[in-house]
């Protein structure tokens, strides 16, 4: 696996970024996902989340969490990129206040579900939500954290 993370720089001292690779790390092999995989996983501001979802989404609102699907295979390696997520710290740092957990964590929980929804996972209707919301479930609790008391979020986690 190949796990590209980026942080914009404001957000760097804040993100312990061998969390965040672990978490999608977790999910891949929850998954059976082969190997030769990459993904980048994109931590940036309100503003950058906000004008993806509005330009993506139609939706003109930040939010934790988009993922973008490739699914292609990088010619120079051969591995298969499976797209890009891209996650609000500010967001992610404003739930785990409000839920009274850790950043790390949230932040992992949204690696965790931006890395189902590259898979093809959704939750848009309930029988779908239920069997990503199970994955993230035993994915977080492979990593030792227990998410089953945390708020679930419609538009995110």
């Amino acid at each position: 696996m190949i796990i590209n993370i980026q942080v914009l720089e404001e957000y760097e001292n804040q993100v312990s970024l061998d969390l965040v690779e672990k978490a999608a790390l977790a999910a891949f092999q929850h998954q059976n996902i082969d190997a030769d995989t990459e993904i980048t996983i994109v931590i940036q501001g309100n503003d950058d989340l906000q004008a993806l979802n509005s330009e993506f989404r139609g939706v003109d609102a930040p939010t934790d969490v988009l993922a973008f699907s490739a699914d292609e295979v990088d010619p120079d390696t051969g591995n298969r990129y499976l797209g890009d997520i891209a996650i609000s710290y500010p967001y992610a740092q404003e739930q785990a206040l409000n839920a009274g957990h850790a950043v790390d964590a949230e932040l992992q929980l949204l690696a965790v579900h931006g890395v189902l929804h590259l898979l093809g996972m959704d939750h848009i209707e309930p029988a779908d939500t239920q069997v990503m919301w199970n994955a993230q479930y035993q994915i977080m609790d492979s990593l030792g954290i227990d998410i089953r008391s945390w708020p679930l979020i419609s538009g995110g986690h």
